[in-house]
This record gives C-alpha cells, structure tokens and sequence, in this order.
C-alpha cells in the first residue's frame, strides 16, 4: 500500500513533504504549546489564507503566474508574524491581544480577496483542506529548505528557546537578547505554517502544531523527551493521514487531524490506566 506512494512523482513528492511536515510542525509546536501561544498558529494560518487568496486574485485578475498562492501565502505568513512581534511590544502589558488582532486582519483579507477572487474554488479547496496532489518538485524543495532553516535556528537557539520558554524573566537577566529570540521563533512558526499548507490544509495546520505535542505531554517526562513524542505521533498521524486520505479519496488534512487526535486518546487513555496501576501498587 505504501509502494504506491512511489510510483508516481506527485505521490513521492506529497510523501516526502509529508515526512518534513511531520517532523518540523511538532518539533516547533512543542515550544509554542509550552508558551502559551497555541492560537498563534491559527492567527497565522488565517493570515497565510488571506495570502493564498491574494495569490489566486492576483492569477486570475491580471495573469501574474510568478506570485503562486503558495508563495504569496509563505509572505503573508512572515508579515503577519512581523506585525504580531511588533504589537506585542506595543501592548506590553497585554501581549496576547496582538494574535486576535491578527487572526482578525487575515480573517477580513481573506474574504474580501476570495470574494475579489470570484470566490471559491478547486484550488482554493485544496488549500484550505490540503490535497495529495497538489505538492510540486519546487514546492518540495522549498518546504526541504524551511526544514534546514528550522533545524539550524533550533539547533543554534535551542538554550535560549528553552529559557525563554520556561523563565523569560530569569533568561532576559541571563543576557538573552529575548527580542532577537521571539523574532527568530515566530519568523519560524510563520515559514512553517505556511509550508504545511500544502498537505494538511490551511485552517487545519495549527493542529498538526498542537496535537502531537498534547499527546506527547500526557507520556514524556522531560522537555526532550516531549519534542520526541511529539515528533513521532507527528509523523504517524502524516503517514497514515496521507495514505487513508488517497485511498478513501478526501482530503488528507482531514485524516492527519483525525488520526491526531485518535493518538490523542489513546495516550490520556494509557496515562489513566498506568496512573490506575500506580495508586493500586501504593496501596
């Protein structure tokens, strides 16, 4: 059933997309979740959407083929974490409302640019749900670049994306440039929305942030050990999420997010049992 993945190229390109959205989604959600910034990922999201559809307004309005939805999308994405960067050093004393404000903006965008589009559309469908057929040899080896991008700035930043994630306070006395850090961080989180939508879908890619990483706190007993579960129940929620998705013929965002949130269950399901066991043994 997996071989078939391989012989055709938009299969292997939808697999090997796939593999690295697996992979870097839940490696940098498990930071994300870890601050409190799980709705940054949907605000994000729905600004990438807005993108999209300036991308498919701009195809069919005045013929710009360069600026595909995926790529105008991937701007949006990085202007939109600039802008929420920048708003929170505004309302300093009220930082999380700078992710509605956003989520809000690319919400307007992304109507009146489906409405200026003419509306919706196959395209725009695969887009919002994700398609097995819709990643590119260029779209892979854009999303292959953002994986080297990701793994490089969390290797070099790790130490520093630790503290801050744990004790801002304690890490700015330490002498972390913590603006420097929360741009890098939210720079990265925008390129990998933005590389996601591809096979998971727009309004749907905030959960292949958040799920693993959920599933992966019930069992981990370390930060580490969290980034490894998270990573794993990722890729397992990719790997079936595509292959259910082709062979029932939907779209495979819809199957990553379900097979999410089954591996969801089943581990707050294997916690309690073990926690069970555990108060009985005491006893």
């Amino acid at each position: 059933m997996l071989a078939q993945f391989f012989d055709y190229e938009f299969l292997r390109n939808t697999f090997y997309t796939g593999l690295l959205i697996g992979f870097i989604a839940p490696l940098l959600g498990t930071f994300v979740v870890v601050r409190r910034l799980s709705l940054l990922a949907d605000a994000l999201s729905h600004v990438t959407l807005g993108g999209i559809a300036f991308g498919l307004f701009m195809e069919k309005k005045y013929g710009i083929l360069f600026l595909t939805p995926f790529y105008s999308g991937m701007g949006f994405s990085v202007l939109g974490s600039i802008f929420i960067e920048r708003l929170r050093t505004v309302y300093k004393g009220f930082q999380e409302i700078a992710i509605p404000i956003i989520l809000s903006g690319g919400v307007g965008l992304s109507v009146i640019f489906i409405s200026l589009a003419n509306g919706f559309n196959t395209d725009l469908y695969n887009y919002l749900f994700g398609s097995v057929s819709a990643v590119s040899e260029r779209d892979l080896w854009t999303i292959i670049i953002i994986t080297i991008i990701v793994l490089t700035a969390i290797t070099l930043f790790y130490k520093e994306l630790f503290m801050l994630s744990f004790d801002e306070e304690h890490a700015v006395v330490s002498g972390i440039h913590a603006k420097i850090i929360h741009f890098i961080f939210i720079v990265l989180t925008a390129l990998v929305i933005a590389a996601s939508l591809r096979i998971v879908g727009v309004l749907l890619v905030s959960s292949l942030m958040t799920l693993p990483v959920a599933a992966s706190i019930r069992l981990a007993k370390g930060f580490k050990q969290t980034i490894l579960f998270a990573v794993i129940f990722g890729e397992l929620s990719v790997i079936i999420g595509l292959i259910s998705g082709y062979y029932f013929e939907i779209p495979p965002g819809g199957t990553i997010v379900m097979i999410s949130i089954l591996i969801l269950i089943i581990t707050i399901s294997v916690n309690k049992v073990r926690g069970y066991f555990t108060r009985k043994r005491a006893i």
